[in-house]
C-alpha cells in the first residue's frame, strides 16, 4: 500500500508539473503575439510624438522671437521718452497723463478740434475752468521724438504775442502730448477758404492778421534770442484768438540758426508744397528767406481768399503765384 501511494503521488506530481509548464508557455506566447502585432502601432505613436515635439519647438522659437522684438521696440520707445525727461526741469511744466485724459474726456470725438500732419488736436478743460488745446502725436506720425523735443524746447524759449503759447507737455505710456493755450477761433484756413466764414474777415481784420504774422516772423528771425526758421508757415498753422489776432503755431519742423549762418543745405525736404521756396523744394536749401516766401504765398491767400494748392492749379492751369504774376 505504501508503494501504491508513492506511485500515485509521483504520478500526480508529474501532472502538476506538466500543467504548470503548459500554463507558463501560454502567457509567454500571448505576450509574444501581442508584441509582434503592436510593432506598427509603436512606430505610428513615435511619429506622432516627434511631430508634436517639432511643432512645440517651432512655436516656442516664434514666441521667443516675438518677445525679443517686443522688448526691443519698447526699449526704443522708452529711450526716446527718457531723452525727453530732462526737460521737466525747465520752466515748462511736465503734466501727467491722467489730468490730460480727464480734461479731454479721454480724447473723445466731441472734443476733437481737427487733425494735422502729426496727429489730432483736442479741446480740454482743466479743473480750474481754463481751456486748453492738446496736440496728440500719432504713432504713425512723421514727427518723431526729435521733432517733439524740438517743438517743446523752442516754444518754451520763444515768447511773443503772435506766437502760440505752450502751457505744458507730457511723455507717458507711449503718449507724446503738447498742451497749448486754447484759441477760440481756430485756424486761419477755416475762415479764409470757407464761403460762410470768409465774410467775417473784413479788410481791416485781414490787414491786422497780415501785420500780426509779419511781427511774429520778425521776432523769430531777428528779435528773439534764437534765430529760428519755421519752415512750415501756412494758413492752417496760424491760429486766431477771440479778437482775431493771429498766432503762429506748430514748430515741429522749425530749425535754429547758430552763429552767423545764413542758410543751410539739408537732404531732407519738409513742409507743405505750395508754400515752399523753390530753392528749398528743389535743392533742400533753406534760410529765413524760405519763411518770407511762405509768408508771401500766405499774403496772396489772405488777399484773394483762394488756396494755392492742387485744386487751384487744376481749375486755372497755373498756380496762384503764377496767376498773380501775370
Amino acid at each position: 500500500m505504501y508503494v501504491e501511494a508513492r506511485r500515485w503521488g509521483g504520478h500526480l506530481g508529474r501532472r502538476l508539473m506538466d500543467a504548470s509548464s503548459s500554463g507558463a508557455a501560454a502567457p509567454a506566447a500571448a505576450v509574444e503575439d501581442a508584441g509582434g502585432g503592436g510593432g506598427g502601432s509603436s512606430k505610428d505613436a513615435m511619429r506622432i510624438m516627434v511631430s508634436v515635439l517639432v511643432v512645440v519647438i517651432f512655436c516656442t522659437l516664434l514666441y521667443c522671437v516675438y518677445c525679443w522684438r517686443w522688448r526691443k521696440r519698447n526699449a526704443v520707445r522708452r529711450s526716446q521718452i527718457e531723452r525727453l525727461r530732462p526737460m521737466s526741469s525747465s520752466d515748462l511744466p511736465l503734466m501727467d497723463l491722467a489730468s490730460i485724459l480727464t480734461a479731454t474726456d479721454s480724447f473723445s470725438k466731441p472734443n476733437k478740434l481737427g487733425e494735422g500732419g502729426f496727429g489730432p488736436v483736442y479741446r480740454g478743460v482743466l479743473p480750474g475752468g481754463a481751456q486748453i488745446a492738446v496736440k496728440r502725436l500719432s504713432e504713425r506720425s512723421r514727427q518723431g521724438a526729435a521733432e517733439f523735443r524740438n517743438e517743446v524746447e523752442l516754444i518754451a524759449k520763444l515768447q511773443h504775442r503772435n506766437l502760440v503759447r505752450l502751457l505744458g507737455w507730457c511723455a507717458e505710456r507711449d503718449e507724446k502730448l503738447l498742451v497749448y493755450e486754447f484759441l477760440t477761433n481756430g485756424s486761419l484756413d477755416a475762415f479764409l477758404f470757407d464761403t460762410g466764414k470768409s465774410a467775417q474777415l473784413g479788410w481791416t481784420t485781414r490787414h491786422n492778421i497780415i501785420v500780426g504774422i509779419a511781427r511774429g516772423l520778425l521776432y523769430l528771425h531777428e528779435d528773439s534770442l534764437l534765430k529760428v526758421v519755421h519752415r512750415d508757415l501756412k494758413a492752417s498753422n496760424v491760429l486766431l484768438d477771440d479778437k482775431m489776432s493771429p498766432k503762429i503755431s506748430d514748430f515741429g519742423m522749425a530749425k535754429i540758426f547758430e552763429d552767423e549762418c545764413n542758410e543751410v543745405n539739408t537732404g531732407r525736404v519738409v513742409g507743405t508744397y505750395g508754400y515752399m521756396a523753390p530753392e528749398f523744394a528743389l535743392e533742400g536749401v533753406y534760410s529765413v528767406k524760405s519763411d518770407v516766401f511762405s509768408f508771401g504765398v500766405l499774403l496772396l491767400e489772405i488777399l484773394s481768399g483762394q488756396r494755392n494748392g492742387a485744386l487751384y492749379l487744376e481749375e486755372h492751369q497755373q498756380s496762384l503765384i503764377q496767376d498773380v504774376c501775370i
